[in-house]
C-alpha cells in the first residue's frame, strides 16, 4: 500500500530519528511511505491548505506557537480523516486527544516496536476507510469523502462537486466524475449526480437533499431513483 505521512515536530534530531523509524518500519512491511517533515505546526499548516491528502500525521504535542493538540484540530475542522498520532513527553495532554480522534499516544523517546505497532494499527484503519475521491482543484489536491459530498452539477466546461461544507470546481465531465464514484450515487439529470444516501424527499420532477437543495429529477427517472434509494438504504 501507498501512504502519505507527516511528521510536525520541533526538534531536529527528533523529526530524524521518527523519519528514520518509518523508513524501517516502511521497508519491514513494504508499504511505500512518501514522507514529508516539518519544523512547525504552521509549516505543516501552509503546506496542508495546498494539499490534505495525508493518510497519517506524527504530531509532536509540545510545539512552540502551536501546539500539535491544536494543529489536529485544525485538520479535524477541515473535515481532514488522516489517521492522527501524538508525541509527547507528558501525559497531561492525553484528554484533549479524545476530541480530535487521535490513534494512540506515543512517549519520548519513541521506541521503534511500539511505532512500528502504531503505524501497524493505523494501516488497519485506513484499510477500513469509508469510499473517497480525489480531486485536483484550484492547483492542489483533495480527497473528498463520498459521505461528504451531497450532488455533483455539470456546467459547460466544467463540473461543481457540492459537499456538506464547501464547493469545489474542477475540469472533468459529469460522465467521467460519475464512474468514480460508488453505486450510492444515481445520475438523476443529464446535469447532475445526487448521492442517494443524502436524499430526504423524491418527487415526480425533483429530488431534495439534506441541507434544502433541490435538484431536478429528468422524465423518465423516478421509478429508477425510488428504487435505487430503497437499494441503498
Amino acid at each position: 500500500m501507498n501512504y502519505k505521512i507527516a511528521i510536525c515536530d520541533d526538534s531536529e534530531s527528533d523529526r530524524e530519528k521518527i523519519a528514520g523509524m518509518v523508513r524501517r518500519w516502511a521497508e519491514a512491511s513494504g508499504n511505500n511511505v512518501f514522507m514529508s517533515v516539518f519544523p512547525s505546526s504552521e509549516s505543516f499548516l501552509f503546506q496542508y491548505a495546498e494539499d490534505k491528502n495525508y493518510d497519517i500525521l506524527l504530531l509532536d504535542v509540545e510545539m512552540r506557537e502551536l501546539s500539535g493538540i491544536d494543529l489536529a484540530k485544525s485538520v479535524r475542522a477541515e473535515r481532514g480523516r488522516a489517521e492522527i498520532v501524538f508525541i509527547t513527553s507528558h501525559f497531561e495532554f492525553i484528554a484533549e486527544g479524545y476530541e480530535v480522534d487521535a490513534l494512540h499516544y506515543l512517549v519520548k523517546p519513541v521506541a521503534e516496536q511500539k511505532l512500528f505497532e502504531v503505524l501497524d494499527r493505523a494501516a488497519e484503519r485506513l484499510a477500513v476507510e469509508p469510499p473517497s475521491v480525489v480531486v485536483n482543484c484550484d492547483g492542489g489536491t483533495v480527497k473528498l469523502l463520498e459521505a461528504d459530498i451531497l450532488y455533483i452539477e455539470s456546467f459547460a466546461h466544467y463540473i461543481e462537486i457540492h459537499t456538506r461544507t464547501d464547493v469545489y470546481r474542477l475540469k472533468e465531465s459529469i460522465t467521467a466524475f460519475g464512474e468514480r464514484l460508488s453505486s450510492d450515487f444515481f445520475r438523476a439529470h443529464r446535469s447532475y449526480i445526487v448521492n442517494l444516501k443524502a436524499v430526504e424527499r423524491i418527487s415526480r420532477t425533483g429530488v431534495t437533499l439534506t441541507g434544502g437543495a433541490e435538484i431536478p429529477l429528468a422524465r423518465g427517472k423516478y421509478d429508477d431513483v425510488n428504487r435505487a434509494f430503497i437499494e441503498r438504504n
